[in-house]
């Protein structure tokens, strides 16, 4: 698993697809929390986005932090069947 303290806000949390899943707010224990202007985005194949709320990942999707980018394991619409509500 990746060093949580790799991830800062503002970064990009791609899939393994190389698809936008959206922008990193904060972690949050053993989450990504993204950011609300992200909650509305569109990914291919993916249900539940809920707009006007955050949402969390798990760390455990995290295959890699690269520069500004983080890299999941999974494609970006089967990221989305593991995101949480925050709010």
């Amino acid at each position: 698993m990746t060093d949580a303290s790799n991830i800062r806000e503002h970064m990009d949390v791609i899939g393994a697809d190389g698809v936008h899943v959206g922008t990193v707010d904060r972690v949050e224990g053993d989450h990504i929390k993204l950011t609300k202007k992200d909650s509305s985005a569109e990914v291919e194949g993916a249900t539940g986005s809920h707009e006007g709320h955050h949402h969390r990942i798990p760390i455990g999707l995290v295959a890699e932090v690269e520069g500004d980018t983080v890299r999941l394991s999974a494609t970006a619409a089967n990221a989305m069947l593991f995101e949480e509500e925050a709010d």
